[in-house]
């Protein structure tokens, strides 16, 4: 088994903060007898485990953060600078 990275302990990290407090209150409503608004926590729940993971996914993850930041300082400067540099795309 590979060991975690930090960015994966990160993410997991960010998944069980938000995770946590919805599958208590999911428990808390089946163990009342609201089966379905429990259920609908736990889906819920489930939702926000994966959600830090689905998000780094799309971006492409750190190996491509750092490619892209390698990649700019080849460039040529031009008058893009800051902001206005990540909002546009070629």
């Amino acid at each position: 088994m590979s060991r975690l990275g930090l960015i994966t302990m990160l993410r997991l990290g960010a998944g069980l903060s938000m995770s946590g407090p919805l599958v208590v209150l999911g428990f808390e409503l089946v163990r009342t007898g609201n089966t379905v608004g429990g259920i609908a926590f736990f889906s819920v729940a489930a939702v926000a485990l994966y959600l830090p993971t689905y998000v780094i996914n799309q971006i492409g993850g750190p190996r491509a953060w750092i490619r892209r930041r390698l990649s700019r300082g080849n460039e040529q400067d031009d008058d893009r600078t800051g902001l206005r540099e990540w909002f546009r795309r070629d």
